[in-house]
């Protein structure tokens, strides 16, 4: 591969993260738009899958994976951003401010990342990578803290829920890089499945709201949440994966807080507070030092260390 190959490789990485970025950054808010509004969960999920499900229909055969073994394909559709996920995540924010998803799902997804990719590929990340990863994770407590102190009851139950879900999205950023799966791969392994098993466990057991909703309110959510998260993120997550690792694309998910901080100010009309300024400065300089370097994640190279493979 030439370097000028290499090079544009990285710039498609690095817009794929940053596109996965601004969806992330809109996911936070949306979401809890969309659970406070009258949806339960389980219908926010379903109205994701019920448009990227039928996005992909199509294109299903032609996409699906015939070369992965049977638990790649298992593990990229049950750790993606499926619907095991999406619960986790809009439950969480029914119960808890979106500063506490944006702190303990997205920023602590690169520390989950590092443990997955340490006990089960066997990858150490660089001292830059860490000293990166450490960066944004400080700089996104700092900018969580003032919703963190407005916790209400169910603050444990709602961290304990970002926490699955930043775990269970990890497996899926090391299994992108580990199998080498394409975007169009990714995007049929995550979608179909899911839109097959959790829409008709979803329309005859579990509790809706949706015919109680403002129509409004749904068409908003299913264009957001299919399109958005259920479609394109999944995509963007694929390519930088695969071109900038899991711990760099990983790291990313640390920065969100920052970013929904910064668009609330347009969008709600919300100041940030001086600690929230120190925060979005920190995160800045953590993506700064995460993107700058060209280390990649490397071997361990201790005899007697054998995990288990992805």
């Amino acid at each position: 591969m030439t370097l000028a190959t290499k090079s544009n490789e990285r710039i498609l990485g690095l817009l794929s993260a940053a596109g996965v970025f601004c969806i992330w950054s809109g996911f936070l808010v949306f979401s809890r738009a969309g659970v406070q509004s009258g949806l339960t969960p389980f219908d926010v999920t379903a109205l994701r899958f019920m448009v990227a499900g039928t996005l992909i229909v199509p294109f299903a055969m032609a996409w699906w994976p015939r070369h992965l073994p049977l638990h790649a394909t298992l593990s990229m559709s049950v750790f993606g951003p499926g619907a095991l996920y999406s619960v986790l995540m809009y439950f969480g924010l029914k119960n808890s401010s979106a500063a506490y998803g944006g702190v303990f799902a997205n920023g602590t997804l690169p520390i989950f990342t590092i443990l997955m990719g340490f006990f089960f590929a066997r990858q150490i990340p660089s001292r830059r990578q860490l000293m990166a990863v450490l960066t944004l994770v400080v700089g996104a407590v700092l900018i969580g803290l003032p919703g963190l102190r407005t916790g209400g009851s169910s603050v444990v139950t709602a961290i304990a829920l970002f926490l699955a879900a930043s775990a269970v999205l990890s497996i899926y950023f090391l299994g992108v890089k580990h199998w080498q799966v394409e975007p169009r791969q990714a995007l049929a392994m995550v979608s179909l499945p899911n839109a097959i098993l959790f829409l008709p466990i979803w329309f005859f057991f579990l509790p809706s709201t949706i015919h109680d909703a403002a129509w409004s309110t749904v068409l908003l959510q299913a264009a957001f949440q299919g399109l958005g998260p259920g479609f394109l993120a999944v995509i963007l997550f694929s390519i930088s994966a695969r071109v900038l690792g899991p711990t760099p694309s990983a790291g990313l998910a640390a920065a969100v807080p920052a970013s929904a901080t910064l668009l609330a100010i347009p969008v709600l009309g919300e100041i940030p507070a001086g600690i929230e300024w120190i925060g979005i400065a920190i995160v800045t300089a953590g993506l700064v030092l995460l993107l700058s370097g060209q280390s990649e994640t490397r071997p361990v190279q201790v005899a007697m260390m054998k995990g288990p493979e992805i």
